[in-house]
């Protein structure tokens, strides 16, 4: 009778323990609002570097356009709330984030494991390389770069990658910029020897501008383009996940990436 009274005590507590957890899970699942405060007000604020062409940018009527932008204008069609673009300082991307004054970072934002900690990830969506961009042709090679003036943009994985880099500490100096589009008219002018950006941007900047630049075929790493949310909102971003997926799987995704660059 002691060891029934006994394996059923056990029984009992596992049992009020298993029902504990699922309480608990049930919570989080209830307090995770993310989703359905975007759809409640009715807009999806996207923040993003106004200035990062061809994800996010002002076109020659001062909209903001991109593929990024196209993408997301879609996937807030599909979840039918209104997408409203936030213009932000990309060295304080977090800090505007998590004060609440944008639902994501969604900007040709490249996955490092710095993002990974401090934001919850979406699923990456494109590839990209980082690369070098000059003007003098002589500068063939990364050796050749040794003792030159690197342009970057700040607050950017590229300026952490750069720095870190063989390239990086060979340079004479490692130039910081608000953006990516200023360091390349920079390097226009002269005033840098090169540039260390996305080659998707570089590419379309030079493209755009018309400019004999070149793309040098040494980069220094391939990357990835994710979108940022809260570590809280999870159901925010698993919605904006699976609208991206049906995207995909239905050829709305592939639309908009000819569009923007052609393939």
């Amino acid at each position: 009778m002691k060891i029934f009274s006994k394996i059923a005590m056990v029984a009992c507590c596992t049992a009020f323990l298993f029902g504990c957890n699922e309480q608990k899970n049930d919570n989080a699942a209830q307090a995770d609002e993310s989703l359905n405060k975007v759809k409640a007000a009715g807009t999806f604020v996207l923040g993003l570097d106004d200035s990062f062409p061809p994800m996010g940018f002002r076109d020659k009527d001062n909209n903001i356009v991109g593929f990024d932008i196209d993408l997301a204008a879609e996937v807030c069609a599909r979840l039918g709330v209104t997408l409203k673009t936030q213009p932000i300082s990309w060295d304080a991307k977090e800090q505007e984030l998590n004060t609440g004054k944008i639902d994501c970072i969604w900007n040709g934002m490249s996955v490092d494991s710095a993002r990974a900690a401090a934001m919850n990830l979406s699923d990456a969506y494109l590839k990209n390389r980082m690369i070098f961009s000059v003007k003098d042709k002589a500068l063939a090679n990364l050796a050749a770069l040794a003792g030159k003036k690197i342009a970057v943009q700040n607050g950017s994985t590229a300026q952490k990658l750069l720095e870190a880099s063989d390239a990086g500490k060979a340079a004479k100096e490692i130039v910081p910029f608000d953006d990516n589009q200023t360091a390349m008219m920079d390097l226009d002018k002269g005033g840098v020897d090169a540039v260390f950006l996305d080659e998707i941007v570089a590419k379309y900047w030079i493209a755009s501008n018309a400019k004999d630049f070149v793309v040098l075929e040494e980069g220094l790493s391939d990357e990835v383009y994710a979108i940022g949310f809260r570590k809280k909102d999870q159901a925010l971003r698993d919605a904006v996940n699976e609208t991206i997926k049906a995207m995909q799987a239905d050829g709305k995704f592939a639309e908009i990436q000819t569009k923007w660059f052609g393939k």
